[in-house]
């Protein structure tokens, strides 16, 4: 059979494409009209739970410009402070609180990621309507019943399903509150009004000032943002979802509920990411690039097929019964505490801000660092002996169901120490690595590692707990400078006094001070060990 008896008359293929063409134009003609228009907008009706909503968006410009805070709702005025922005609680508002309450001192790293990173993306924001009459009980719109007769969205559809069509946004007719979003908006604000007049206040939490700005000039200066791309930031557009404040046939207390409901359900659902999660994602953190590297290619801790994992990749902690080597979150805080000796401007400019990508060269550089550092880790003793042993039995407590070694070097916290001390002094004492590793395999052989929970142990009472019988991070940086201290980092009289002193108190416990055979001592006959 002859497929070309089935193929269409070209002619008739002609006329279908012209057909089609224009119909494309006779329809982006209507909707030129439309969408040139700021009190329309073009949206898709969509439902879920019984919930309608109408999903479009908007340029950052009329987003900051006619979005306000849900704390400014007019239910919630009479406890609305206009200085912070926020309802102050207390027995009357309680119930009506709808909103956590805003950290203005995340206005200035918001407002610098929109500036600064060319890659920036905000994930949509949900907004409520509200219209005028909502808060007029004598208002028409409300029947005998005291049920709205109308919602305060007004949609006029486009299609004959009504699924898409035009939202009605007259700023004479309606008023728009962030429901979810909030910080979003006041960076957006923020950013509008560092364009606008060239500098922008910093906050604390509570809108409290600094005496300090974000200027154009800086992030001219500091982040190469060309002006004219300033410039072009309020066109671009944000992703937003309306919902009504009223819907028909509701009273005001079943829409207050309603409202609110979905404020905590949304909450609820947007889990955060672990700092474990953050740091496999981050691909601006120059350390995080870095620890993520290492992790899958280094021989001590990438994942073999006959053998257990050995980084926990999500949680910050590592179990007693867990076969984990560390977690990725430690290995993020070595690579800071290390690399960052060397290369400083890794790190935001800023607490808060966001940390600019480093030059590929520099990661390159950095990740060799630490692939060596490793190298010399993965011959410490300890570490050898993982061949054999499990790292459970050698992480813990002697006293712990089927006991263990009690050694720092499994245990994050100790880890971090290590490598901390190890940083100061190969980039800021000038020790090379490999004489420094010699002193520590010796240090290592001779047990200094291992027993934390014994008075014999350094590390007793600085990285473990006597009272409760568990490590402690907050003594992670007293044992780095005791490490820098073994190791030949501290010459100073008065730094070795002070650092006396710390390991008195630390091994003081309850007023009483234990000495390294066990027995009570004075403060000041606690020594300091020999150096290696």
């Amino acid at each position: 059979m002859n497929d070309s008896a089935f193929d269409p008359p070209p002619d008739l293929l002609s006329e279908h494409y012209e057909r089609e063409m224009k119909d494309q134009q006779i329809l982006a003609v209507l909707l030129e009209n439309y969408l040139g228009r700021n009190d329309r907008i073009f949206v898709q009706k969509t439902e879920m739970g019984g919930i309608e909503a109408y999903v479009g968006s908007v340029t950052l410009e009329w987003f900051a410009d006619q979005v306000n805070f849900a704390s400014c709702l007019p239910l919630l005025q009479k406890k609305y402070n206009a200085q912070t922005g926020n309802i102050e609680i207390d027995a009357d508002s309680i119930d009506e609180i709808q909103q956590r309450p805003l950290d203005w001192s995340r206005q200035a790293p918001l407002v610098q990621y929109l500036a600064a990173r060319k890659n920036h993306k905000f994930p949509p924001v949900l907004v409520v309507i509200n219209q005028p009459w909502v808060d007029n009980p004598k208002a028409a719109e409300w029947d005998s019943q005291r049920r709205a007769t109308k919602s305060t969205t007004e949609f006029t559809p486009l299609d004959k399903d009504g699924k898409v069509g035009l939202l009605n946004l007259s700023e004479t007719d309606v008023t728009v509150y962030a429901l979810d979003g909030q910080h979003r908006l006041m960076g957006v604000q923020g950013l509008m009004e560092l364009i606008r007049t060239g500098k922008l206040q910093r906050y604390k939490k509570d809108k409290t000032p600094y005496d300090t700005f974000i200027t154009v000039a800086d992030l001219i200066e500091q982040y190469q943002v060309e002006p004219a791309y300033l410039q072009s930031l309020p066109k671009e557009k944000i992703g937003i979802e309306f919902i009504c404040a009223i819907a028909a046939g509701e009273t005001r207390e079943q829409a207050r509920r309603r409202v609110r409901s979905i404020f905590v359900h949304v909450n609820l659902m947007a889990t955060p990411l672990s700092k474990g999660q953050l740091a496999q994602l981050n691909e601006d953190d120059g350390f995080s690039i870095v620890a993520r590297k290492i992790a899958v290619t280094h021989p001590l801790l990438q994942q073999h097929s006959n053998r257990k994992p050995r980084v926990n990749w999500n949680s910050a902690t590592v179990a007693a019964k867990s076969t984990v080597l560390t977690t990725l979150q430690a290995l993020k805080e070595m690579s800071e505490r290390y690399l960052g000796q060397k290369f400083p401007h890794w790190k935001p400019l800023e607490k808060g801000l966001i940390a600019m990508r480093p030059e590929d060269e520099e990661l390159k550089e950095g990740i060799e660092d630490f692939q060596k550092l490793f190298d010399n880790l993965a011959n410490l003793p300890s570490y050898q002996i993982l061949e054999e042993l499990d790292t459970p039995d050698l992480r813990r407590f002697s006293f712990e169901k089927d006991g263990g070694e009690g050694n720092m070097l499994f245990r994050p916290v100790g880890q971090v120490a290590l490598v901390q001390a190890l940083g100061i002094l190969v980039f800021r004492k000038g020790l090379l690595l490999e004489d420094i590793f010699k002193k520590l395999r010796k240090f290592d052989l001779e047990r200094g590692f291992t027993g934390m929970e014994y008075p014999q142990s350094l590390w007793y009472g600085v990285l473990y707990d006597p009272n409760k019988k568990r490590v402690q991070v907050a003594g992670r940086d007293l044992a780095a400078r005791l490490l820098i201290y073994i190791l030949g980092g501290i010459q100073d009289r008065m730094e070795r006094a002070e650092l006396r002193n710390a390991l008195a108190d630390a091994r003081t416990i309850e007023n009483k001070t234990i000495g390294f055979d066990g027995k009570f001592v004075e403060p000041k006959a606690v020594g300091l060990p020999s150096i290696l």
